[in-house]
């Protein structure tokens, strides 16, 4: 079994910032592209960020610039570092993660629960 758990949401006034993680736990082999998304009340999840493997990055358009997406592959874990957090970022921020299992060769996409990131002053 492969878990991934998010943390480090919460109720931030605007213009401030917060800390996503979420790690990855059970029986892994190797973590591929790891990424954030959100989804809003009403609206369709949405891409926040990925990174590879290897570090590369790709971000949705209204994150650029604002957000920043990272990786501890010593930890299994996937970082988003928000900043100037607006009203209309408030959504629960799901992570993802391709995940090849410890004894099989295939690979699987996982979601986290998600945490909820809400923008209010």
């Amino acid at each position: 079994q492969v878990q991934l758990v998010e943390s480090g949401g919460g109720l931030v006034q605007p213009g401030g910032s917060l800390r996503l993680s979420c790690a990855a736990s059970g029986s892994i082999g190797t973590i591929g592209v790891m990424g954030w998304y959100r989804q809003a009340p009403g609206n369709q999840r949405e891409l926040v960020a990925t990174i590879s493997g290897g570090g590369s990055t790709t971000y949705g358009d209204s994150m650029k610039g604002r957000f920043t997406i990272s990786r501890d592959n010593a930890k299994s874990t996937v970082y988003l570092q928000t900043s100037s957090l607006q009203p209309e970022d408030t959504a629960v921020y799901y992570c993802n993660a391709y995940i090849q299992g410890t004894y099989s060769s295939r690979w699987l996409l996982y979601w986290g629960r998600g945490t909820q990131v809400t923008v209010s002053s």
